[in-house]
């Protein structure tokens, strides 16, 4: 007799005695956690303890106070990747994906690079120029057979390393007028069949032209859902988030940062891209570094990810928890792993108010303790469930041992 079997056929007595349930005995071992990254020699590590925390397109110079604040990655060098700026992130330590230029092709058997990538945002109208005036406007995006030729190419040279295409706030935004002439959503799972991680950024408190931009964080899981939804889940899907008031207005509070990881993380992103520069009202390349505030939030997020990176990268329970939010205007959104005999529940408020919720979490025992992470508290849960409140856009992450 299989272990499982003896163990139902114990079902009544062990309920009675024990109060543990069966469901939470017998399902099968989980998958050993590792990150989505083993498929390529030369690609980001692929252990367990990894989860990729990128900047996007800062000097190298700054490398060491990146890492500082739990930054493992670079994603895109200017006007590289050039020897000296290979240099210096590996001087620090750091890793980076940038473009194939000559440089990189020169330096492929260098473990500081772990990754390709195509130019930035192939889906937005793309400058042109008038031959005749030399004058500048804005034309029809790059077309998604390019993008695949391109990444035919790529890998040609070099098949060893993941190929990253980020693309525009037009896979989350349907209102965005800046995807150029001709283009459509219909698009978007084209321009996916070329590239192996793909990436896309929207800055919804900075970014919208919304009357109240701060209620629209959940454009960044909205992305997050198509990218997963328009690759059939088979590919790694990353997201980038906003830190600075970027061009000179509003700024999301490291409170809705904070929110815009963990929205990503619970529907489905593998890997985070900050984007830190500030534009307006003056430059400044590593605004992330400037505001002490942010840094300072930005940095307890990452140390979070960077300690929940095993459970974060173990397959996740589908149906592992249902959760109804008393408010029908601001869902809760969850997620549910399993890792060293602890059940994690990641959980989220959507929208820009509070909530009352109340979680079913299957596979427990009768009774049985929540312990928010980072809370000085436990929620009891009696036969699976529990209540909790929210609030606005409040991120809880409950591990139930």
């Amino acid at each position: 007799m299989k272990h499982c079997d003896f163990v139902r056929s114990l079902a009544p007595a062990a309920t009675l005695l024990f109060g543990w349930t069966i469901a939470g005995v017998c399902s099968e071992p989980p998958e050993a956690p590792r990150a989505p990254y083993g498929t390529w020699k030369n690609g980001p590590p692929s252990g367990a303890d990894y989860f990729p925390i990128a900047v996007w397109l800062q000097d190298p110079r700054n490398a060491s106070k990146y890492k500082e604040a739990g930054i493992n990655l670079y994603v895109g060098l200017w006007k590289g990747p050039t020897a000296a700026q290979l240099d210096g992130l590996r001087a620090a330590g750091m890793s980076v994906i940038c473009s194939q230029n000559q440089v990189g092709l020169a330096h492929r058997s260098d473990p500081t690079i772990v990754g390709w990538m195509h130019g930035d945002e192939p889906d937005n109208a793309q400058p042109v120029r008038d031959p005749a005036t030399g004058k500048e406007s804005y034309g029809p995006p790059v077309p998604p057979r390019r993008i695949v030729e391109d990444y035919e190419r790529i890998r040609s040279a070099d098949p060893t390393r993941p190929v990253l295409l980020n693309l525009g706030q037009g896979v989350a935004n349907d209102e965005w007028i800046g995807r150029g002439s001709g283009a459509t959503l219909d698009d978007y799972p084209a321009y996916l069949k070329g590239c192996d991680v793909a990436s896309f950024d929207v800055y919804p408190v900075a970014g919208l032209p919304k009357e109240k931009p701060e209620d629209y964080p959940w454009y960044v899981p909205k992305g997050v859902d198509r990218l997963v939804r328009w690759t059939d889940g088979e590919k790694v899907v990353w997201n980038c988030i906003e830190c600075t008031r970027i061009s000179g207005g509003r700024k999301a509070t490291p409170r809705q940062a904070r929110s815009e990881v963990w929205m990503s993380l619970i529907h489905g992103s593998r890997g985070l891209i900050y984007f830190v520069h500030q534009f307006q009202p003056n430059f400044i390349e590593a605004g992330l570094l400037a505001d002490p505030e942010m840094l300072a939030a930005v940095t307890a997020t990452n140390r979070q990810i960077r300690d929940l990176a095993p459970v974060l990268n173990s397959p996740t329970i589908a149906g592992g928890a249902t959760v109804k939010s008393f408010d029908a205007k601001v869902p809760i959104d969850v997620m549910v792993k399993r890792y060293e005999g602890a059940i994690y529940v990641f959980a989220v408020g959507m929208r820009n108010a509070p909530a009352r919720a109340s979680f079913e979490v299957r596979g427990l025992p009768a009774r049985a303790k929540a312990e928010p992470i980072g809370e000085r508290r436990k929620v009891a849960v009696e036969a699976g469930e529990f209540e909790d409140d929210f609030g606005p856009y409040e991120v809880r992450i409950y591990r139930i041992r």
